[in-house]
């Protein structure tokens, strides 16, 4: 899933931010009211998690405008006010859930994975299929012809992002911003390496190819026929 986490704590951001990725999803930060509404409006996320006392805007005025701009996406707010009157308060404001602080982190991811699920988006699939290749995103687990395949965290996540976009051309820059989060070019070769790791982790042993280089535009998962 990509992500947008609204939170002011800068502690607690890193720590979900850090969580979110080893969970195999993208999480995007934004510090206060204003950045979080902009890149709200503007990306393209599959949950927002909202934080309700902010700098700047609080995050339920986010959730209102959201709402009355046509914004469906789903939405959990956090928030240490948890009595019944703050909770009310906000899911008729637009939340579509409502975590108190403190939690854990198990919770929220359940939550978050819950309304992805409930949005009916193609992010909502838990497990994807190309060819005789399996990935399962809640059981963090990939397989190839029944055999269990080891990953690295950062291998996962590229794994998971090509197949959801198995028969598309993939660039570099999409697997920059969505895989490693970087939003400029680093001008280094580690996108390449991991996908020679990871080529040779899906397809040593199988006679087919899976993993396709498309010269001079990127990378498409694709099984051949």
């Amino acid at each position: 899933m990509k992500l947008l986490l609204i939170e002011d704590d800068r502690e607690a951001a890193d720590f979900l931010k850090k969580a979110f990725s080893e969970s195999g999803h993208t999480a995007h930060l934004a510090a206060d009211g204003d950045t979080g509404f902009t890149l709200a409006e503007n990306g393209d996320y599959d949950v927002l998690i909202i934080d309700r006392l902010l700098p700047k805007r609080d995050g339920l005025s986010i959730v209102a405008q959201l709402r009355n701009q046509g914004d469906e996406t789903p939405v959990l707010i956090l928030s240490a006010l948890g009595e019944v009157d703050d909770r009310v308060t906000g899911l008729r404001a637009g939340g579509d859930d409502y975590l108190t602080k403190p939690y854990a982190f198990s919770e929220l991811l359940a939550r978050v994975e819950a309304l992805a699920r409930r949005s009916g988006g193609k992010d909502a699939d838990t497990t994807y299929r190309v060819g005789d290749l399996e990935l399962d995103r809640l059981a963090h687990s990939a397989r190839r012809g029944g055999s269990e395949i080891t990953l690295q965290p950062r291998e996962f996540r590229l794994l998971e992002y090509l197949m959801r976009h198995a028969g598309q051309v993939v660039t570099r820059t999409m697997l920059l911003e969505n895989v490693w989060d970087y939003h400029f070019d680093p001008q280094t070769n580690v996108i390449d390496v991991h996908i020679s790791r990871l080529r040779s982790k899906i397809e040593k042993g199988f006679d087919a190819p899976i993993l396709h280089t498309v010269r001079g535009a990127g990378y498409m998962m694709k099984a051949d026929r």
